[in-house]
């Protein structure tokens, strides 16, 4: 996949993606577990406040040499700690839940709608999108998690500020200083220097790490090319092997590597920048309270236990007021899922909402015709115009042509996959169909499962899966039904073609279709196979496209089309006699 990355996502197309959950039909768990998760949450907050006190009590008693008191406050804190504990597990206990759960929604969703109305195929075909693997599997899993977290951590920096703000206010008194022979008091003065703090430091780390969404979104997509290239020579390892093709695939993975490599490099410094300010930020911040609060401790005002009240409620205050500081990293991340997100759902309503002029409509009466059929390639040029024919019941047609003419593409707008053309095709009501495409689809399970598919393995009896074997010269396998193999690596390419004629043999559909299904065979296994279909599957439809001349005998039609100079070729339906 080579599609350059996206543009960031409107943060109307953020609220798209993350609302139908919290709407759907699991809405109620949803906002139930949501509520108790807030309820944790703010309970957390209010602990955090028990523990700001206590703090004044305790430094007291310890200034004071109260023992009593002292006493009575490590008890009081042993059981504000076990609360804090219980709170915390569970808090994060039912965040998980949570999280898998709307993971879990939002992937069945996303799979309905990739698979629907054949999505994946258009957005492979049309390259509307790179990737959809990982964007279903890694992006739905970030967005669901970082959302929850960056949401409940705003919250709780929202709640902890306006639970501390009134403290801070209340403890740190007010600031008099001159200024221009003028007396200046400036009232709960830590409040105002807790603000400055946290919004200079926002602004700094803001303008630092800014860089760090984009660069985030090509890293995951450089990454996911990486992968993808490992993929594909995994799965053509014969062929590259026989072309001896390593040194070419080497330097293709490599040269993706180093996409990855030079982002990396670019991540490492916008990180480095980012991490000096945020950890200067951080640790300025442990020291800063006492520094402007303790002129008023040392002048008696106050004693060391307001000092730490302070000190607490001014962290407390500044960390939440830093939330964006803290929550920098994730941020970058969490938008650059969303953008890949948000791209992959258009792509999907863009293919879904694409005129399609050829109607597949279902009939009683034939089953198929073809009804003044005209197809073209995406870029509007006509593969064949007006085209009408029709199948009765049990007829076998073969469609010849030179290559390019439409052969295979009919076949898919029969298969109401190519959306290109105008025209309608009828296809028999309530009866089953199968298509068999020059390289057969084979899925990784069991053999038996292989077979069987698209059925389910068990409708079928050991008996019947030998049985169809035999017939189509595959014996070998039979001792091998229930090993679990990638069987489109295990088998040649012949023996996976004759895989599809057992498959067709098993299911015995009503209806048919070959696309160059015995273009791996030899001359002897093919005139077997199509023997099959002709003794095996009397009452089948059949439609093959076929280049070899020795499979027409075993039709009784030929729609055959002929190229001409305006490029859309010449159809014509013809009888052919048996020999």
């Amino acid at each position: 996949m080579t599609n350059k990355p996206g543009k960031s996502a409107p943060w109307r197309a953020v609220w798209q993606l993350i609302k139908p959950y919290w709407l759907s039909e699991e809405k109620w768990r949803a906002w139930g577990l949501l509520t108790m998760i807030i309820i944790l949450s703010l309970a957390s907050v209010y602990l955090s406040v028990q523990f700001n006190e206590w703090s004044r009590v305790f430094y007291d008693a310890l200034q004071n040499r109260n023992y009593p008191v002292f006493k009575a406050q490590l008890f009081k804190f042993t059981w504000l700690a076990l609360i804090f504990i219980v709170i915390a597990i569970y808090k994060v206990y039912l965040t998980q839940g949570l999280q898998m759960s709307w993971r879990r929604w939002m992937t069945e969703e996303y799979m309905d709608k990739w698979l629907g109305n054949h999505a994946y195929y258009y957005t492979e075909y049309q390259h509307q999108v790179d990737n959809p693997d990982q964007r279903i599997s890694d992006d739905l899993n970030a967005l669901t998690s970082g959302t929850l977290s960056l949401m409940l951590g705003l919250l709780s920096s929202v709640v902890t500020l306006f639970s501390f703000v009134f403290i801070l206010w209340s403890i740190s008194g007010p600031l008099t200083f001159a200024l221009f022979s003028h007396e200046i008091t400036i009232p709960g003065y830590m409040l105002w220097f807790a603000l400055l703090y946290a919004i200079v430091g926002s602004v700094i780390v803001w303008w630092v790490g800014k860089p760090l969404v984009r660069l985030g979104f090509n890293q995951e997509w450089f990454e996911a090319n990486f992968r993808f290239g490992l993929i594909r020579v995994r799965e053509n390892s014969d062929a590259i092997a026989l072309y001896h093709g390593e040194k070419s695939e080497r330097e293709q993975l490599s040269g993706k590597f180093d996409s990855i490599k030079t982002n990396w490099w670019s991540i490492m410094k916008v990180t480095r920048n980012l991490n000096v300010a945020s950890t200067f930020y951080a640790q300025f911040a442990n020291i800063f309270p006492i520094l402007v609060a303790s002129p008023r401790y040392f002048s008696g005002a106050i004693q060391m236990g307001a000092l730490m009240q302070i000190a607490s409620a001014f962290g407390q205050v500044q960390g939440s007021l830093s939330w964006f500081i803290n929550a920098f990293t994730d941020l970058a991340s969490w938008k650059a899922c969303v953008n890949r997100l948000a791209g992959f759902n258009a792509a999907i309503d863009q293919v879904n909402g694409q005129p399609r002029g050829i109607s597949v409509i279902e009939s009683e009466k034939v089953d198929l015709q073809l009804d003044d059929l005209t197809l073209k390639l995406p870029n509007g040029s006509p593969l064949f115009c007006n085209v009408s024919a029709n199948l009765k019941a049990g007829e076998r047609v073969l469609i010849a042509g030179p290559s390019g003419c439409g052969k295979s593409t009919l076949l898919r707008a029969i298969a109401g996959i190519w959306p290109y053309g105008t025209g309608r095709i009828h296809l028999a009501a309530g009866k089953s169909h199968l298509f068999l495409p020059q390289r057969s689809y084979i899925p990784i399970g069991t053999l038996r499962e292989a077979l069987s598919y698209p059925d389910s393995s068990r409708d079928y009896t050991d008996d019947q899966l030998n049985n169809v074997l035999e017939q189509c010269c595959l014996p070998h396998l039979q001792s091998v039904l229930d090993d679990y193999a990638n069987w489109s690596q295990r088998l040649s390419p012949g023996e996976q073609q004759r895989l599809s004629f057992a498959r067709a043999l098993l299911i015995q559909p009503a209806i048919l279709f070959l696309d160059e299904a015995t273009s791996a065979l030899d001359d002897e296994t093919e005139q077997r196979m199509y023997s099959l279909l002709v003794s095996e599957l009397p009452e089948t439809s059949v439609i093959s496209v076929a280049h070899r001349n020795s499979v027409a005998k075993y039709h009784q039609h030929c729609w055959r089309f002929k190229s001409q100079e305006d490029g859309c070729s010449q159809f014509s339906s013809s009888a052919l006699l048996p020999e």
